[in-house]
């Protein structure tokens, strides 16, 4: 089967982000005010061949722990799309 993971990375809460607060002031300085709390990320597609979808699951979840995210100071979720084959 094929899939395509969509996959969020954020800095845990706890963390300060300080491009997010730079983007905040400067949404402020163009005079978008209603902003209160920005925070930045990173939004992966992965397009995969597993057997199943807890195959598909298992391999996301090692590569998001492994290599895309850096468990101590980010959170990650993902959601699986399955594709037509």
């Amino acid at each position: 089967m094929k899939f395509t993971a969509h996959i969020d990375i954020m800095p845990l809460d706890e963390l300060l982000d300080p491009q997010g607060k730079a983007v905040l002031k400067n949404l402020h300085n163009i005079d978008i005010n209603e902003v209160k709390q920005l925070r930045i990320g990173k939004h992966i597609t992965m397009d995969l061949a597993a057997d199943d979808v807890k195959a598909a699951e298992a391999i996301v979840e090692k590569a998001c722990k492994k290599l895309l995210a850096n468990v101590i100071m980010e959170r990650y979720e993902f959601r699986l799309e399955a594709k037509e084959e």
